[in-house]
């Protein structure tokens, strides 16, 4: 089975067809388009340089779970969040445990 090689997909209103140019045709998020309908020609404006792209770890940033547990520990103790009896009376004394800062100013 042999693969079709990509085409353009920009509808040609005038001539009422799509383009189907398939030189140098590149994913845009309009779909795929050949150098003379990348959206940047079709607003008569110069291609974008290629840049260095998104930093590596973008997508994989680490969240605060341990900052997050606390909250919710806080909310089911207060009764803000519903939960099972026995997560509410364990989320009560893990609040309770948890020491309480104390600031003073002198």
């Amino acid at each position: 089975m042999t693969e079709t090689p990509p085409e353009c997909t920009h509808w040609i209103g005038a001539d009422r067809r799509y383009c189907r140019a398939l030189n140098e045709v590149r994913r845009y998020l309009p779909g795929l388009r050949c150098p003379a309908h990348t959206p940047s020609a079709l607003q008569g404006r110069p291609e974008p340089p290629p840049g260095p792209g998104w930093p590596a770890g973008a997508w994989t940033t680490p969240s605060p779970l341990s900052a997050s547990a606390l909250f919710d520990q806080r909310a089911i103790a207060s009764g803000k969040r519903r939960a099972a009896a026995h997560t509410y009376r364990a989320a009560q004394q893990a609040v309770r445990a948890t020491p309480t800062r104390t600031d003073t100013a002198s």
